[in-house]
Formats: structure tokens, sequence, C-alpha cells
């Protein structure tokens, strides 16, 4: 038995998880590798070969590095598990309007509640994953911190994860940045490793076409949202559209010229309505976030100051946060472009992630 104990790493077979489980195994760690099998393209109907996280190559790259260290690699099967949850949850918030983060709902809902249930099954004290962020604890408090890399963090799409989740998880490539990571590959002998690809893909939409997975999982979908109108921002009837599912908060490319730049700056589902403006009309000075997760905190405190991140790539903005109810409204002290309801909102204290939730609605 390991003295540093015994811990389930997620391989997806990519070099991050890779590095992360070899790290560990060098470390001293008793590593049990898994690979989650969570979608196969067959599924989705579309005819593009089938890569990424879920392909056999992958699995079969996982197993043979397990294979070379000495350590037992297992395969799980959760397609039925993810598609019930993530899957639904995307197409029904398309459907209402929303623009949905199905990577934010995995993490939170699907991935950690299958790595516990594993890691309780194989006598697991720990579970690790690749993704660069960093686990900090304060008294009683577990939350997620931001990695040493600032350009490959992910801490925004770990906002969600419980207490209990937090205490359980290891994430070694928090300390590293990426090209640290590809030498360790060499390091160990993986050159081409070092070199794979990453793909930025949502798993089961393997074209990056959400409209044509909205399509072919709702074939009778365009029939009924086709030939809605567009609306500028004072309601005047501009032109007709595709069908609201298929566009998004901020969206520019729309299929048809307007004269002058022209954005997607509100959706209304129930007349099948999206609202186009300017980029000034996309600014917003606040929200407000529900499904509120406090990492940091029992309860993010009234009137705290904060960063609040809107999207993956959002540099941040700094804001005052306060809560009404069951929500957290957000006073943003510049406005901020393109707040889409739907998506996730993270708030930081410097590099910690304080809490986060689901975008409600924009406040102008």
């Amino acid at each position: 038995m390991s003295k540093y104990g015994r811990v389930l790493v997620a391989m997806s077979g990519g070099i991050d998880s890779t590095v992360t489980a070899m790290m560990l195994h060098e470390e001293g760690y008793e590593v049990v590798g898994i690979t989650m099998k969570t979608w196969d393209y067959a599924s989705s109907g579309s005819s593009k070969k089938e890569t990424g996280c879920c392909s056999l190559d992958s699995i079969n790259d996982a197993r043979q590095v397990a294979v070379d260290m000495g350590f037992h690699h297992f395969i799980i099967d959760i397609r039925d598990e993810f598609g019930d949850y993530v899957i639904d949850n995307f197409v029904d918030e398309y459907i209402a309007g929303r623009t949905p983060n199905p990577c934010v709902l995995c993490n939170t809902h699907i991935k950690w509640s299958a790595l516990l249930k594993r890691a309780d099954a194989m006598d697991c004290e720990f579970i690790a994953t690749g993704h660069y962020a960093l686990v900090k604890q304060e008294k009683e408090r577990f939350f997620v911190s931001k990695s040493k890399d600032e350009l490959k963090d992910q801490s925004y799409v770990l906002w969600g994860l419980s207490q209990e989740c937090l205490k359980r998880s290891r994430f070694p490539l928090g300390p590293f940045n990426k090209t640290e990571v590809r030498k360790m590959a060499l390091d160990f002998g993986y050159s081409e490793l070092s070199k794979k690809s990453e793909s930025y893909e949502i798993c089961f939409v393997p074209d990056n076409d959400y409209r044509g997975f909205l399509k072919r999982r709702l074939p009778d979908l365009e029939g009924k949202v086709k030939g809605g109108s567009f609306v500028n921002e004072q309601g005047e009837l501009i032109g007709t559209h595709d069908g609201y599912p298929f566009y998004t908060i901020g969206q520019r490319k729309l299929g048809q010229g307007f004269g002058k730049p022209m954005y997607v700056t509100e959706i209304k589902p129930e007349s099948n309505t999206v609202v186009l403006g300017e980029v000034k009309d996309l600014m917003r000075n606040g929200m407000m976030v529900k499904q509120i997760n406090s990492m940091k905190y029992d309860r993010i405190p009234d009137n705290m100051e904060v960063v609040s991140q809107v999207r993956y790539n959002d540099r941040g903005t700094l804001s005052r946060v306060r809560n009404v109810n069951d929500l957290l409204e957000v006073e943003f002290f510049a406005n901020v472009r393109g707040v889409a309801p739907g998506q996730s909102a993270v708030f930081y204290e410097g590099d910690d992630v304080i809490g986060g939730g689901i975008i409600q609605s924009s406040l102008r």
C-alpha cells in the first residue's frame, strides 16, 4: 500500500490526463486509471471520424500508458448517465432561448459523480484529473484557485464542484504551464504524446455545429421555428430568420446583411423573435445569477467586491454582489458585452473561486 494513498485518475488519452497519471505514479501514489466513455459519434448522426476523448484511439492510448507504467486501468461506459442529463439539458436550454455550458454541467453532475462512485468501489481515497487548476483549503472550506498557466487555466469550468468533491480531488498540473507538461511527457519517453493536439469541441457535437446537432436531435424542429422575425431594438421588423434556437447572444454572422454590423442582443422564444442591435446594445451593467454554489465561504458575502467572469475566455470584470433570496445580483463596475442567460458566471477573489452559478438574466 502506498504511503500517499490510492488515487483514481480520469484518463482521456490526451497529454494532460496522461501526464497527471504518470506524475502521481512517480510520486508514489497507487494509481488506478479510468477512462469514461461518455459519447459516440454514431449517436449524433455525424459523419465525421470519431476523434478526441471518446475515440477508440484515445482509449487505447490511455490503456497503453497504464500497461507501460504498471498500474491498473479500467474503461467505464457512462453514456446513459451522460446523455439523459447533459444532452437533454443542452437541447432544452437552446429551445428555451438560452446558451448552455455543457462542460460545466458534465463536470458538476456527471464526471465527478461517476468518479467518486467508482473511487469508493475501488477503495481510492482521491480522484485526480488533468485540469489546470488548484484546490486550496482555508479552515473547513475547500475551493478552486487559478493555475500557474493563465492561458490554460480551467478554474472557470469547476465552479460547481461540491465540498465533498473538492476534498478528494487532486489537480497535479495546477502548478505548471503547458510547455512544462509537454516536456514532462517527453522526459517520460512519450515523444508522440508531447506533440499531441487538443480538441476544444463539445464532445457530442463533433463538427462543432450545434445547429446541425439540434436538427438531428429534433428532426421536426426546423419546420416549427423557421421564418421567425428579426427585429431591431425598437421592435421594428427588419427581416426573417431560421429559428430562434439557432442563434446566441452576441452572434454576428446572421446569414444576411443589414447595411451595418448587427448582433443578437436578445432572444424571445415565445414569439420566435430574435432582437438585433449594434455593439453598444450588447453592453450590460449587471446580471442575476441562479443555482449558486458557494465555495470559499459558506455563503457569498453581501456587498463583496469580486471579479465576475461571464464566459470561459472572459478576462473578468470588477463587480459588487448581493444576495437576493436564492439569486445573486451582480453590479458590474464597467459595462460587460454579451451577457448570455444559460452561461456560467464565476466569481473570483484574487485567484480564488468564491463561487459561481448560471446566468438567469442580464441587467441594463
